[in-house]
């Protein structure tokens, strides 16, 4: 989907349409509706905080805002920007009605995320320009927005294409199409090379896939190591043998926050407590909605310095109980040396269960552990 939360923000705010929108603001950031029945919206110009991009309208994107930007960053790029905050369920809800319209034309489909999805069109009659086209359409007038299409032989060279033409494109490629339409591209747009992976790279020269794919296997084993060089040397010519799987399982459900300040975990205890527990809540709530149950809650804690640790705790039990989840979670928090302030509390839940196969199963108990926060 194009930009999808700023598109079915503009839905909803359609006088918004041609400005630079972030998605990203807190309740506070939301419209007010003024006494004439026009919108008093915020602008990104003078914000202050530890918020980041959600998302962003093409002409926020021109001006250099994107995704995971710290929205003060982003504020110094496109001051006059229009600020909204987020709306998940408005926008799981235009999930649900754009695969839907998919699922019409071609039900082989495999569901990666809000706004994502990858299509088997191999059994489908048709010429694929045509199927295409019938989805995209599909797609508008169900929910009145647009989608970027990439056809190819495979995920890896699908997932670039539908990149290559937004808003509103459609990519076809073949294997024969890879030199002259995926080499001369940044090795960055290959999903799977973050900005670590990519900097190394750069040091070794390799700043295109067309390098990359010149590149010995030998010296790519002597940097990345037996496995991940391998896959390079694959993706680079095109190569995923990746099927389409249409039933995949989550592996587990999180939660995060990026606190505004960073929190001492002496002084500002009741803040850490409240984002603790609603944390808690949240997943517990994300669990039952998506119909999953998990066996091992884990919390990460990022701390002022940047230093980042994780801790698990596995139950003998499955559970989606959010007070389970918060004893659990406190479980962990007990192996933690709580000295530091805290920049970022994340909650999750993994070792998942479909809850139908636990339906008359004992819900899990557990002694109360000892309160952290």
């Amino acid at each position: 989907m194009d930009a999808f939360y700023a598109s079915v923000e503009l839905l909803r705010y359609p006088e918004l349409r041609g400005l630079p929108v972030v998605i990203g603001g807190r309740g506070e950031h939301a419209p007010i509706l003024n006494a004439d029945g026009t919108w008093r919206f915020c602008r990104l110009s003078g914000y202050a905080g530890r918020g980041v991009v959600t998302t962003a309208t093409y002409e926020a994107r021109a001006k250099g805002v994107f995704s995971a930007m710290g929205m003060m960053k982003a504020a110094q790029l496109a001051p006059e920007a229009i600020l909204l905050p987020t709306d998940f369920p408005r926008y799981r809800h235009y999930s649900r009605l754009f695969k839907a319209a998919v699922a019409g034309i071609a039900p082989h489909i495999e569901d990666t995320g809000i706004d994502e999805i990858y299509i088997d069109l191999t059994q489908l009659p048709g010429e694929t320009p045509v199927l295409a086209g019938r989805i995209k359409q599909a797609v508008r007038d169900a929910t009145g927005l647009s989608c970027s299409i990439g056809v190819s032989p495979n995920k890896l060279l699908s997932k670039i294409c539908s990149d290559l033409e937004k808003p509103d494109g459609l990519t076809i490629i073949g294997v024969d199409d890879i030199s002259a339409r995926i080499w001369p591209l940044p090795v960055q747009k290959i999903n799977g090379i973050g900005p670590k992976a990519a900097q190394k790279l750069a040091a070794l020269g390799i700043r295109r896939i067309a390098e990359l794919a010149c590149t010995d296997l030998a010296l790519l084993y002597t940097h990345f190591g037996r496995s991940y060089a391998a896959w390079l040397y694959d993706v680079a010519r095109g190569i995923d043998h990746r099927p389409v799987v249409v039933n995949a399982e989550p592996k587990s459900i999180s939660r995060e926050t990026t606190f505004e300040r960073d929190l001492h975990p002496q002084y500002d205890r009741a803040d850490l407590s409240a984002a603790f527990v609603a944390l808690c809540t949240q997943v517990a709530k994300d669990l039952t909605r998506k119909g999953y149950a998990g066996r091992t809650v884990s919390i990460k804690l990022r701390f002022a310095d940047f230093h980042t640790v994780t801790r698990d705790f596995s139950m003998t039990e499955y559970t989606a109980d959010a007070a389970v989840i918060r004893q659990a979670a406190r479980e962990c928090l007990r192996r933690v040396p709580l000295r530091k302030r805290i920049r970022l509390l994340g909650v999750k839940v993994s070792a998942l269960c479909t809850l139908h196969l636990l339906y008359g199963s004992a819900a899990y108990r557990q002694q109360e552990l000892p309160l952290v926060f």
